[in-house]
């Protein structure tokens, strides 16, 4: 299957006006690209793909300095949840989780994700840049809630960039959060309230195809995003590969030129929806159209420094609510995998902050 029949999702639909019944019909469709796929396409007419390229540019500048430079704006102590990660620091949560590997077991040898058990840490470098707006109240969890970092080199630009590009991505992906909270029966405001002061994220990663561009290696292992919803802008090099529920395919993923985002459902909206949307599985690896990619722009761009950038944002709810599952959600989803044949899942109610603390450890980017 390939990305472009992943549905697409008209977000100006519902801007235009959320009681239309085309907006409702696109909001039924929405909740039902995540339950089948874990994934969406949105197109938002606001996104632009020159903020996307400026975005691209300057964190291909900023990557390319030397890693004394970058180690700098490390925060190891916050759990890297700000500033830059570098290369060989994140590993996929999958390498340890046995509920993962039973899924890649269960897998043809043909559809599985390249072998993250041989795969140590990623390779890939990270910056967290917040998108957060400030609680009015003493949050239980301020190492997830601290202050950006802003690189040394770029004083003047990088605030700005970041911002006006993460903001566009902030604004679709609520977007989509209020369609699929109406899609699901809930009211529209149900996930986008809940996470009006959650930690997000403009992560960006970097891969230097230099030292790490032959084909099959893996950028970042098999795993899913541990925040609620996860949104990509284009990125300049193909890789990323999803698994959609059911059909055991590993399914290769482009955005369409234009201005669309994809969209991949994240862990705190599996436990909220009590599995019946489940964590979209996927990985990002060096595949036949990237090393073609690579030769292309090693001639047309010799100039510019050869390194993928992935642009991704992580939506959060916010840290201190209570995270369980709505119990009707709850029972679709018993439904769904009673027919699917799929083993049911706990979802013990806990903080969001306590669930990223946990998934952290996981990746090893907390203690």
């Amino acid at each position: 299957m390939a990305a472009a029949t992943l549905p697409v999702i008209d977000l100006d639909l519902f801007r235009e006006d959320p009681t239309s019944q085309a907006a409702k019909d696109e909001c039924l469709k929405a909740a039902d690209a995540l339950i089948t796929y874990g994934a969406l396409v949105v197109k938002d007419s606001r996104v632009t793909e020159e903020d996307n390229d400026q975005f691209l540019d300057i964190l291909e500048d900023y990557f390319a300095l030397p890693e004394e430079e970058l180690k700098k704006d490390e925060r190891p102590e916050y759990g890297y949840q700000v500033g830059v990660t570098l290369e060989n620091t994140e590993k996929p949560k999958c390498k340890s989780d046995d509920v993962c590997l039973k899924i890649i077991e269960k897998l043809e040898a043909s559809e599985r994700p390249l072998d993250i058990l041989a795969h140590g840490a990623d390779p890939k470098c990270r910056f967290f840049w917040k998108m957060t707006e400030i609680p009015p109240y003493k949050t239980a969890f301020p190492s997830l809630n601290m202050p950006n970092v802003v690189p040394d080199h770029f004083k003047d630009s990088w605030a700005s960039k970041l911002n006006k590009w993460g903001q566009s991505m902030k604004n679709a992906v609520e977007g989509v959060a209020e369609m699929t909270a109406v899609g699901l029966g809930l009211e529209q405001g149900a996930f986008k309230d809940a996470g009006r002061y959650g930690p997000h994220l403009l992560a960006p990663t970097a891969s230097d195809l230099v030292k790490y561009g032959e084909k099959d290696t893996i950028l970042a292992g098999f795993h899913s995003d541990l925040n609620f919803l996860t949104i990509h802008g284009r990125s300049r090099y193909p890789g990323l590969h999803i698994w959609a529920r059911n059909t055991g395919k590993r399914i290769p993923v482009s955005i369409p030129p234009g201005r669309n985002l994809l969209v991949q459902a994240g862990k705190q909206l599996e436990h909220i929806t009590g599995g019946l949307i489940k964590a979209g599985l996927h990985e990002v690896v060096v595949n036949e159209k990237t090393v073609s990619v690579i030769e292309q722009r090693r001639k047309s761009y010799p100039d510019r420094p050869l390194i993928r950038i992935s642009s991704t944002f992580f939506w959060h709810l916010s840290s201190d609510i209570d995270l369980a599952p709505i119990k009707d959600l709850k029972d679709r989803a018993d439904t769904l995998k009673e027919a699917h044949g799929e083993e049911k899942d706990e979802y013990p109610t806990l903080k969001v902050g306590e669930q990223v603390q946990n998934e952290l450890r996981y990746i090893a980017l907390m203690a």
